[in-house]
C-alpha cells in the first residue's frame, strides 16, 4: 500500500505541480514570510513586543499621523488584517499602555484609537530594529524606493 500512494504522490507532483516546493511562488513567499517574522519576533523580543503587535501599532501610528481619528476597521482595512486578529492584537497593545482605545461618540461600535507617548517610544525603539532586520534579510530589495516593493504591492 505505501509503494502505491507514493507512486500515486510522484505522479501528482509530476503532472499537477511544478515538481518541487521551492519551484512555487507560493511556497517560496510562504517560507520567507514566516523566516521573516520569526526574524522580527527574536528582534523585538526584549522590547516584549512581537511582530504581529510592532505592525498593528505601526499601522495605527502611521494611519494616526494626520491627527484624525483611527479606527479598527481602518486598521484591518490597510493591513488586510482579519478584524479579530486586530481586535486582538489593540488589547494586547492597550494593556501595555501603547494605545488608548475609545468609543466613537458617532458609531458606538466602532472605537477610535491613539498612539500613547509610551507608545511612540515604543516605535522609536522598535522601528529601527525592525528595518536592520528587514535590510539584513532583503538587501537591496528593502529599498524604499525599489521596483520590487511596488511590484509586490500591486498583487
Amino acid at each position: 500500500m505505501q509503494k502505491k500512494a507514493a507512486a500515486a504522490l510522484r505522479e501528482v507532483f509530476e503532472t499537477v505541480s511544478f515538481g518541487a516546493p521551492e519551484k512555487a511562488v507560493g511556497f517560496v513567499l510562504w517560507r520567507v514570510v514566516h523566516r521573516y517574522m520569526r526574524e522580527v519576533d527574536r528582534a523585538l523580543s526584549p522590547l516584549e513586543l512581537t511582530h504581529l503587535q510592532f505592525m498593528t501599532l505601526a499601522m495605527v501610528a502611521w494611519l494616526g499621523k494626520t491627527g484624525e481619528p483611527v479606527t479598527q476597521s481602518e486598521v484591518a482595512t490597510n493591513g488586510d488584517i482579519h478584524p479579530m486578529q486586530v481586535s486582538l492584537m489593540l488589547k494586547a497593545l492597550e494593556k501595555k499602555g501603547l494605545i488608548l482605545r475609545s468609543r466613537n461618540q458617532a458609531d458606538v461600535r466602532a472605537k477610535h484609537l491613539e498612539v500613547t507617548s509610551d507608545g511612540v517610544a515604543m516605535l522609536r525603539q522598535s522601528l529601527p530594529i525592525v528595518m536592520l532586520v528587514q535590510q539584513r534579510l532583503f538587501g537591496n530589495l528593502a529599498d524604499a524606493e525599489g521596483d520590487f516593493l511596488k511590484t509586490l504591492l500591486h498583487l
